[in-house]
């Protein structure tokens, strides 16, 4: 019964989205589930879902968040990798930055609350969990109170055609469909903007990456 009233809930949240043109709310699955074998009671409250915020709103692509989201992902913006050694550290300018954010024609961020991004690190480790982290995991998420886990923008002309750039999302969470999500999102508003050619342009090592994030 209590797993039956668990699926009914899990499926009620994750159908649940905002109007709000701006933003979405989505539920995640997680990766792990309990085998059968060690199913306890303690496990039967751990939820299988864990909310995400996504913005198309320009204000909540924060430059030093997502500097730090390039760090996490090392993600470089050097297009010549001749310029920059092996072992050089990530300096990104936040200037630069927030100048790129200013003219890019869509921007995605994805928010997530640190204790999920910590978890999937653990591999879904669920010792300790209660009833308060149940009320957590389904309870919405927001940029304020969340953190920045996913990132990806277009630059177009505004007119034929756009080309999607810097698709990242933290290690932890990939593999999960979040790097889907956002593309899907950025092509999105660009037909709805009736711009339909659209390019993603990356390196051959980005290319993997891209394609790891999206699988």
């Amino acid at each position: 019964m209590r797993v039956a009233a668990h699926a009914q809930l899990a499926m009620m949240i994750e159908s649940s989205t905002s109007k709000n043109s701006t933003m979405e709310l989505k539920w995640l699955r997680t990766t792990t589930t309990p085998t059968t074998k060690s199913t306890t009671n303690k496990n039967l409250l751990r939820p299988p879902i864990f909310p995400i915020y996504i913005s198309t709103d320009p204000r909540h692509a924060d430059p030093l968040r997502l500097s730090d989201l390039c760090a996490t992902c090392h993600y470089s913006f050097h297009r010549l990798p001749c310029h920059v050694a092996k072992d050089q550290p990530l300096l990104l300018d936040t200037g630069k930055l927030r100048i790129a954010l200013s003219h890019s024609a869509v921007v995605v961020s994805v928010f997530c609350k640190s204790q999920h991004v910590l978890s999937a690190a653990d591999g879904g480790d669920d010792e300790g969990f209660g009833v308060v982290d149940l009320v957590e995991s389904v309870t919405p998420v927001t940029p304020l109170d969340g953190e920045l886990v996913g990132f990806g923008r277009a630059v177009s002309d505004c007119g034929l055609t756009a080309s999607i750039y810097d698709v990242m999302v933290v290690p932890s969470l990939r593999r999960m469909g979040i790097g889907r999500m956002i593309v899907k999102k950025i092509v999105r508003m660009l037909t709805n903007r009736e711009v339909y050619d659209i390019a993603a342009l990356c390196t051959e090592n980005e290319r993997s990456q891209l394609s790891s994030t999206l699988s």
